[in-house]
């Protein structure tokens, strides 16, 4: 899982790129009114009295260009953010951009007055800040860029472009706040989740010492010798299979690559790893 597969289509982002195209064909061949984008677009003004606005408005696009460059963005990033969140964390993740993008329009209305907003950028642009929170030195190619871009500086520049153009109220007719929106959500999201773990950590579930990380193994026994009843209830599970601590540390364990990624593990809990996918593939000895 990570960046080898980006350019590979996980569940959801393949329907969330179906989801786009198809309300787009709808939008552009049957629904051409005017009212259809009013009802479902995001106004800020009437934002209480359409409330499903807030997610409808992201899966409604301005014309060709919009559309693609939006799925394209999805398309490089989102699948090694869904592989690294799992599917419903990451369908979750989108719509909360989404939402979030919305909200700060909603929030901002009286600063910047805007009609109507619609596009999927607010929450393409969270993913894009997701997939350079946990591969911030992954090349990403541009084009007509003859070298890839690290996608730390890539996302950054998308990001300081939309503030920029929100400080100087550009007339470009594109929602820069709702952008802005979605990448705050985003960036909210993972380092409340960096903070969770964390603070489980200091509360007593931090990375215990190498010695006391790796499972014990199961207990040898000499032969004729009886076997101890915690032995047979270790049996009876079978020997590749985990201990209930051993569950718990491994939980742990993810839920920190999740957070702040492989490369924070220390060498203890990539050993205790290796150890447990040992333990997994190795069969359980005949009776």
């Amino acid at each position: 899982m990570g960046p080898q597969r980006m350019y590979g289509l996980t569940p959801w982002v393949r329907r969330l790129l179906v989801a786009n195209l198809l309300v787009f064909l709808i939008q552009s061949t049957l629904l051409t009114s005017p009212s259809f984008a009013g009802a479902f677009g995001f106004s800020p003004a009437h934002a209480w009295q359409y409330p499903w606005t807030f997610l409808t408005y992201m899966f409604l696009h301005a014309g060709i260009p919009h559309i693609l460059f939006n799925m394209l963005m999805l398309f490089v990033f989102g699948s090694s953010v869904e592989d690294r969140m799992g599917g419903r964390v990451f369908v979750l993740f989108y719509l909360l951009c989404g939402i979030g993008g919305a909200a700060s329009s909603f929030i901002l209305r009286q600063l910047v007055p805007v009609s109507q907003i619609i596009g999927a950028s607010g929450a393409v642009l969270g993913v894009a800040v997701a997939f350079a929170w946990y591969w911030p030195d992954h090349p990403v190619f541009v084009f007509p860029l003859p070298d890839p871009v690290p996608a730390k500086w890539l996302v950054t520049f998308l990001v300081a472009l939309d503030l920029v153009l929100a400080l100087v109220g550009a007339s470009d007719g594109i929602a820069h706040l709702a952008h802005l929106g979605g990448v705050g959500t985003a960036l909210l999201y993972l380092r409340g989740q960096a903070w969770w773990v964390a603070r489980g950590e200091r509360r007593g579930r931090g990375p215990p010492s190498e010695s006391s990380v790796l499972v014990s193994q199961p207990p040898r026994v000499s032969r004729g010798s009886s076997i101890p009843a915690s032995a047979q209830r270790g049996k009876s599970r079978g020997a590749g299979e985990p201990d209930a601590r051993a569950n718990a540390e491994i939980d742990r364990v993810l839920d920190k690559i999740i957070a702040t990624g492989v490369e924070s593990l220390t060498p203890a809990e990539r050993k205790f790893l290796t150890e447990i996918s040992r333990r997994l593939r190795t069969p359980p000895p005949k009776a």
